[in-house]
């Protein structure tokens, strides 16, 4: 019976305040927790809340048969803790159905493994030890920030003890049959690996926007025609990894009647719902993938171009980096919070001017008028910072 694995990566930054070059050395706050609140009551109403509770009420209805996954990064659940303890306490309830399973990620959802692999371990523990504080599971699967994937990332997943990792599908690399079979990847012995069906993925949860502004709402029936069809080749596994947020961009009833019938669809056409470490356990390999090169499920080139493609990007990231050292050495908790907060790979993603010339999908949520802006606000935050770390 071929499976369906159904993937959300829940993450939301803290958002800086605008931060002029005369505050450097007077104000050495840097979030605006008025506009974090904001943005998060807007998701917590249009997606969290809502969307959580429909997949509860599934899994209700269909007595386990239905099954999903999440991650939830280290500064949605900061977020959360001081501002909607009720969206924490859904997802605790979504855990303790013993139908979800909850991945780990880094805590900030940063870039760390491009500058330093010791922060990006601990990122890891950080958010291993907190995941399972709130949810009450230790996790066997892993997923970095943004999907991003190498055999480098891939090997250190290994070693950490983690069974499964997920990865963008791309058709050009070495070992590639198909996004849905599971694979081992090159350079590791146990580990198995998930591809995103990003076609199908991208379709559910861009589509149903896209449809609703140029055409009739997207069928349920349909897309599960196209699943059967991905599968009609042998395929183990069709990988719907998404955003959750994308969801709450929609008209809701639109959104949560889709998720409903989709859903019963799959049920009645005898496919079951799995988690990736149900299906890693489920099947052997088919081949060794060889991904030498990061990708990931940016919209554009699916590669890191959307985070380090430009001088700016590059800048701003080897300027937090190279203040490591020093956050390490004050030892002082705010401090190292403060770091670990503008590891936020948004802050980057901000900057970019390839997603900003082609009006990404995602730059409605971007709060500056241009990258250039969005570079200058955050290394006049940087500024401030190394003169906090040196006092």
């Amino acid at each position: 019976m071929p499976g369906v694995c159904i993937y959300f990566q829940v993450h939301q930054p803290r958002r800086l305040k605008r931060y002029r070059v005369f505050d450097i050395g007077r104000n050495h706050l840097y979030e605006d927790p008025g506009k974090s609140r904001q943005a998060l009551d807007e998701l917590a109403r249009s997606c969290y809340i809502p969307t959580t509770e429909t997949l509860l009420k599934l899994i209700e209805k269909h007595k386990g048969k239905f099954r999903v996954a999440f991650s939830i990064s280290g500064e949605t659940i900061t977020l959360c803790e001081k501002y909607r303890e009720d969206v924490l306490e859904i997802f605790q309830r979504l855990a303790d159905t013993g139908c979800v399973e909850f991945l780990n990620e880094t805590y900030s959802h940063s870039l760390a493994f491009l500058f330093s692999l010791r922060e990006f371990k601990e990122q890891i523990k950080a958010h291993k030890k907190k995941c399972e504080e709130l949810f009450r599971q230790k996790a066997t699967a892993f997923c970095c920030s943004e999907l991003i994937y190498s055999n480098e990332l891939a090997g250190i997943a290994e070693k950490m003890g983690y069974k499964v990792i997920l990865a963008e599908g791309k058709e050009d690399i070495p070992g590639f049959k198909g996004t849905d079979f599971v694979y081992r990847p090159t350079n590791c012995v146990k580990l198995k690996l998930l591809l995103r069906n990003y076609r199908l993925s991208d379709d559910i949860q861009f589509g149903i926007f896209d449809n609703l502004q140029n055409g009739p709402p997207l069928k349920a029936d349909l897309v599960v025609e196209r699943v059967a069809k991905a599968c009609k080749g042998g395929g183990e596994v069709v990988n719907l990894f998404m955003k959750y947020e994308n969801l709450g961009k929609h008209n809701d009833f639109e959104v949560l009647n889709f998720i409903k019938s989709f859903a019963d669809e799959i049920i009645r056409h005898d496919f079951c719902f799995c988690t990736p470490s149900e299906i890693a356990a489920k099947h052997e390999p088919v081949a060794l993938l060889d991904v030498p090169d990061f990708v990931s499920w940016s919209e554009s080139k699916h590669d890191l171009t959307a985070w380090v493609g430009n001088a700016m990007q590059r800048d701003a990231l080897r300027v937090l980096y190279d203040l490591e050292e020093k956050a390490r050495k004050r030892k002082n908790a705010d401090l190292n919070g403060i770091w670990r907060m503008l590891q936020a790979s948004d802050h980057f993603f901000y900057m970019s001017t390839e997603n900003y010339s082609q009006g990404a999908k995602q730059k409605y949520s971007n709060p500056y008028a241009s990258p250039y802006e969005a570079y200058i606000n955050y290394m006049n935050i940087l500024e401030d910072f190394s003169l906090s770390l040196r006092s």
